[in-house]
């Protein structure tokens, strides 16, 4: 049995090479610019949450890295980030790059990125995003014809 964990033992992984099912993403990427902070409000326990989008690539391409509250401050433009776990999610359509709970990035010291390719920017190609959930149908029993529940008189 191996020590490391499977996210460890990954090979980074270059940005252009990324799709909307990418998971345990590792990758080294190069700041290129950094939005205002919004404010949001948590839909599960109405928090407010501060987010900010950051332009993030290498030389193959770039695509916005989504920042949650105090990772926020932690990075600047220009700063040099490793990446792990990380996954791919569409918002609105567009690919974003997540840290999310279980990943993490350290900013690195020297870069081993001297050029971003701004112009294969992965975030701004549309791709259909799936339903989250099934569609209501008759045969599962939403609709409102079923017994009890539709209008008086008719069963």
């Amino acid at each position: 049995m191996s020590n490391e964990e499977p996210s460890e033992s990954k090979e980074p992984i270059k940005i252009g090479e990324l799709t909307p099912s990418s998971r345990e993403v590792n990758a080294v990427v190069k700041v290129v610019s950094k939005s205002e902070t919004r404010s949001v409000t948590s839909g599960r326990d109405y928090t407010i949450h501060r987010v900010a989008d950051a332009l993030v690539g290498d030389e193959t391409g770039c695509i916005y890295l989504t920042l949650w509250d105090d990772n926020i401050d932690k990075i600047n433009e220009e700063d040099t980030l490793s990446i792990n776990n990380g996954y791919i999610n569409l918002f609105r359509g567009s690919m974003r790059l997540n840290i999310g709970r279980y990943g993490s990035f350290e900013v690195m010291k020297e870069s081993p990125i001297s050029e971003v390719n701004i112009d294969n920017n992965l975030s701004s190609k549309q791709y259909e995003q799936e339903r989250r959930y099934p569609p209501r149908r008759e045969s599962y029993g939403y609709g409102r014809e079923r017994r009890g529940y539709g209008r008086r008189g008719r069963y």
